[in-house]
């Protein structure tokens, strides 16, 4: 992961708008950083590359080998959203994986960091009780180099019995202490346990993944306390007590369903941005939503996901935990003061949302 030198002020940022509403909500962060930069004394170096069908229409490929090769040589990517029903007709005819498959590994991604929180004023949808969610404040941390997403083989082949479709799930115990490490390290800052989820009652993964777990903790992070939990359970726990998680350690296919399972609790998946972590590349960010089609061109799709990809790269690559903290601060604000997208029960535009958040962070640079 690139970390920025204590008095770095010049950054490169490349961003990968994609499919859908990707890039009406990477256009709005771009705003958002604008004022930013013009506020104080940071700057980027922005260069946007098309990857997922408007790069497969004009290459035939999701993304091309000089994008990544340009994502490894920048600070930091902003990706927007990939997908769709033509995408999904394309990649099954070409077998190819699509463009995040192909960034995840071409940049060492290992691991997604998803923090999710309750938002004052915004009402949760379900049936929960607003003072039961009102605390949330957790991080999953979801593990993104291997497991049943990337394993192979992984195949459809046709028996004389019919079709017949194998996933493979598989992990090694340098995968699992390198995610399990990142995991450790960040719950060291709370009093609350470490939740690790498996399913080692019946999974091979799952029991290889809770005896490393074990094993790095003692070794190396006495002072973290570690709860095992079977992920069937801890989702019904999630919906049941959520304030009572602060770090959630997942693998790829558990830590994508907890991730999604846990957006209601900040109103939206629309709410929710991602860092993803390199070995050796850029901070890759992303917001959790897909591509919306059906907001596409609406100008109603929430963008505040991707604004707080904004917020990680102020904190994480610009060590600027100041900017960070002032742009979730005015998120909030404008939220809670009732200017929300549909998806938050509001009837504000996506131009709108933006337009009081950047005048909010302008009036705070003044």
């Amino acid at each position: 992961m690139s970390i920025a030198t204590s008095n770095q002020t010049r950054f490169s940022l490349l961003v990968l708008p994609g499919d859908g509403v990707g890039p009406e909500v990477c256009a709005s962060a771009l705003e958002v950083l604008d004022v930013i930069t013009r506020g104080t004394g940071l700057s980027f170096d922005i260069e946007t590359r098309s990857v997922g069908m408007a790069c497969f229409q004009r290459t035939g490929v999701f993304v091309e080998p000089e994008t990544i090769a340009l994502a490894r040589r920048s600070d930091a990517v902003l990706f927007g959203a990939e997908g769709g029903p033509v995408w999904d007709k394309e990649r099954e005819r070409t077998g190819r994986p699509g463009a995040l498959l192909e960034l995840r590994s071409g940049l060492n991604l290992y691991a997604s960091v998803r923090p999710v929180q309750a938002w004052p004023g915004v009402v949760t949808p379900g049936a929960f009780r607003p003072d039961a969610v009102a605390e949330t404040d957790m991080v999953i941390v979801r593990e993104l180099s291997a497991g049943i997403y990337t394993s192979r083989p992984k195949e459809t082949t046709l028996t004389a019995a019919g079709s017949v479709a194998v996933d493979t799930q598989r992990y090694t115990a340098k995968e699992i202490d390198r995610i399990a490490r990142l995991a450790l390290k960040m719950a060291r800052s709370t009093s609350v346990p470490l939740t690790s989820i498996d399913k080692a009652n019946a999974m091979e993964t799952g029991r290889l993944w809770r005896r490393r777990v074990s094993a790095l903790a003692a070794s190396e992070f006495p002072e973290v306390q570690v709860q095992h939990a079977y992920a069937d359970a801890v989702l019904y726990d999630l919906v049941r007590e959520p304030t009572r998680f602060a770090v959630i350690l997942a693998d790829n296919l558990f830590g994508d369903l907890v991730s999604d399972c846990a957006a209601v609790f900040a109103g939206s998946l629309g709410m929710l941005p991602a860092l993803c972590v390199s070995t050796d590349g850029p901070l890759f960010l992303e917001p959790v939503h897909g591509t919306a089609s059906d907001l596409e061109g609406t100008n109603s799709v929430n963008p505040i996901g991707t604004i707080l990809c904004i917020a990680m790269l102020l904190e994480d690559l610009c060590q600027r935990r100041d900017l960070a903290l002032q742009l979730r601060r005015t998120v909030a604000s404008v939220v809670q003061e009732g200017i929300r997208t549909s998806d938050l029960g509001g009837a504000a535009s996506t131009t709108e949302m933006i337009a009081a958040i950047t005048a909010n962070l302008s009036a705070a640079y003044s």
